[in-house]
This record gives C-alpha cells, structure tokens and sequence, in this order.
C-alpha cells in the first residue's frame, strides 16, 4: 500500500483541508485526531458545555469519511480526552491524560506511545549554581547544568521540565540539540549509560509569576509539579528534574502492581 493511500475503510479528502495532507505518510485518522485534539483544547470544536460537534459535523469539516473520524475519537476517548455519553454526544473530559506507568521514561517517549506529537522549546541552558540544597545533596554538586525546556504536545503548551545534571553530563549535553531529544534514550544509546532507577514525587503548587507567563496561566493557578531523581546501575545521579504541567491539559496515569510477599507502608499491613 502506498503511503498516501487510506487505511481501514478511511477515504481521501475530497477537497484540501487546512491541516490535512492526503500524500503524508502519516494516516489520515492520526492526522484527525492531531486536528481535534489541538483544536478542542483551543475551544473551537466544543461548545460551552464541552459537547464536541458530532461526527458527521467533523467530517464536513476535516473533509474526511466518518469512519476517520470515529477511529480518531475512539483513540481520543481512549486516551481519556473525551467521555462518551449515549444519547448525549462526546464531551471534553476536566484534563488530558498521558500515561506514565511502566518502565522509565521521559516526555518525548510518553508522547510518543500516548499517539501525540512531543515537542520543546529551550528556554535556558548553561551552568548555574544549585538553586537549593536538594539539588546539592541529589546531584552531589553546587554546580550543576541547567536544562529548562517548554513542553508541547501536538502544538499545545502543557508545562515546564527544568532539569538538572552533574557538570561532566552537562558539559556533554550542551554540545547537542535539546529541544526535541528524548535524555534518556540518549543516556543510553549515545552516552553509554546505564540506567537504573528513578525516585519519583508528585504533588501540586501554585503557578508563581515566571511559570505563569510560560504557561498562560495566573499567578497562584494550581500546577501538577514532578521531582523525579534518576541514578545509574550503580546509584551515581544522573538527572534531578522537576517538572511544572498545567492540570487541564496534562494528568498523570500511574500502573501500580504489587507484587506477593512484598511490605507496604512500612511493613504495615492495610
């Protein structure tokens, strides 16, 4: 089958869409879906009880068959952007959801599986000094290299990752380009690391002046804040990072697994 060609049932466009390309690889129910997921966010294609247009609405406007556009919101609402209601219609869930259970992994890789396009914008690289102390005590350093990176997905702003690395990784990492760079995989494909293990902390903040301006948030908003320390197999910290995402556009879905014989809060049983 030829790149251009439909999939599964889905029809060319029979005129040029803004945003559509019939000859892309990419398949035209991926495209739709990249479409209605940047252009709900935006509040264009709901309306203000979040009710998104229906189906047949969507093709005329995509220029696409139904069946594209079913297969993209069934991705959608899988993905836990939309609730579907029968009788009802299709509605905006409170927040988009990407899924960070499993194995580590960073932002690109996240948005990779999640089936949306990742991207960053370097906002700040370059030694500085550890900004608190548990940087110092993480890392094991008062110099640290700074990576601030603005994170996209599919064109949406959905938060801040200011990353933090001992000075022989940094004085690597500057030498590379770190907008749109998955770490870890360059960690471990280029650098020669071996990962071991991440210790994890979630929690929520208040939006200060400067994250407010990234974000397009106000002053005080609550944001989603991720402290994540990753070390190599033999426990020598490699990153400190936290992360600032907005809750309307980004939620954390963690798998939990436990497995037999294992203690949990302290050996207390619940």
């Amino acid at each position: 089958m030829k790149a251009s060609e439909p999939q599964d049932g889905e029809v060319e466009p029979a005129r040029t869409v803004d945003g559509i390309d019939p000859t892309s690889s990419v398949p035209l129910h991926v495209q739709v879906r990249r479409l209605i997921r940047r252009q709900t966010q935006a509040g264009i294609l709901v309306d203000a009880d979040g009710r998104l247009k229906t189906e047949a609405e969507l093709g005329a406007i995509f220029g696409v068959s139904r069946i594209t556009i079913r297969h993209a919101l069934r991705w959608l609402v899988d993905e836990g952007l939309f609730s579907r209601t029968r009788g009802r219609g299709t509605f905006l869930r409170p927040s988009y959801t990407g899924s960070w259970g499993g194995p580590l992994i960073g932002f690109v890789e996240a948005g990779q599986m999640a089936g949306v396009d990742p991207g960053g914008e370097v906002l700040r690289q370059g030694m500085v000094r550890a900004p608190d102390p548990r940087i110092v005590d993480g890392l094991g350093a008062r110099e640290v290299f700074q990576l601030r990176r603005l994170r996209l997905a599919d064109g949406v702003t959905v938060g801040i990752e200011d990353a933090f690395y001992p000075p022989e990784i940094g004085l690597d990492l500057q030498r590379r380009d770190l907008g749109r760079t998955a770490i870890y995989r360059l960690f471990e494909d280029e650098m020669g690391f071996v990962i071991g293990e991440a210790r994890q902390t979630i929690s929520a903040v208040g939006a200060d002046d400067d994250y407010a301006r990234h974000l397009q948030v106000g002053p005080g908003d609550p944001l989603i804040f991720v402290e994540r320390l990753t070390a190599d197999e033999h426990g020598r910290p490699l990153e400190l990072l936290r992360a600032h995402f907005v809750p309307q556009r980004y939620r954390l879905s963690i798998t939990l697994s436990r497995r037999a014989g294992q203690s949990t809060s302290n050996g207390k049983d619940k």
